[in-house]
């Protein structure tokens, strides 16, 4: 389904300094996966996860790690809303291009509001449900890698995300309100 998502990274392994990197949607299915180096830039990863995201996307929740004009420009070409607090140290772009007028005006409503506002405002809480799916993830598969090869190690966490993903599909409550 579309919807919205989030990314959240961890889990490095023993092998290598492995570290998952999840993309997740709104009802907690893992979108995109992807390993990368321990020290690799989320951002720049999570540009490639928002590009690997086959369906569409409503809009892009993350941390601060991933304020970015990249991400801000990855999200744009989807027609993604970007949910992401600017950092603290954060200042508007002198660019005028879009991007970064979208990113301007987030920091000016946080600046206007408050960081913790804004989380409200935004739907930033949304974000939790990212970090329980991983929490999950790390829970039922574990928070390393068991394969020693960089290829079965990339097919370990594709299998583990499919695994979830089915476990969610099939143990999904039907929900709805009582009473007035």
């Amino acid at each position: 389904g579309g919807g919205g998502g989030g990314a959240e990274s961890g889990g490095r392994g023993r092998r290598g300094g492995q570290k998952r990197q999840l993309g997740v949607d709104r009802t907690g299915v893992f979108v995109a996966q992807t390993l990368t180096h321990g020290r690799a830039d989320d951002a720049r990863v999570g540009v490639d996860l928002i590009d690997g995201i086959e369906d569409d996307m409503a809009s892009f929740t993350a941390d601060a790690a991933y304020d970015t004009l990249a991400i801000y420009d990855a999200s744009a070409a989807r027609n993604a809303i970007v949910v992401v607090p600017p950092s603290r140290s954060a200042t508007q772009s002198r660019q005028r291009r879009s991007p970064s007028s979208a990113r301007d005006s987030t920091v000016m409503r946080v600046q206007e509001i408050g960081r913790c506002q804004w989380k409200k405002e935004s739907g930033y809480h949304q974000q939790a449900r990212v970090e329980n799916t991983f929490f999950r993830y790390k829970s039922i598969i574990g928070d390393r890698l068991r394969a020693r090869h960089p290829k079965s190690q990339e097919a370990e966490a594709l299998i583990a995300c499919n695994i979830l993903n089915r476990m969610t599909e099939l143990d999904r409550p039907e929900s709805f309100a009582i009473g007035a």
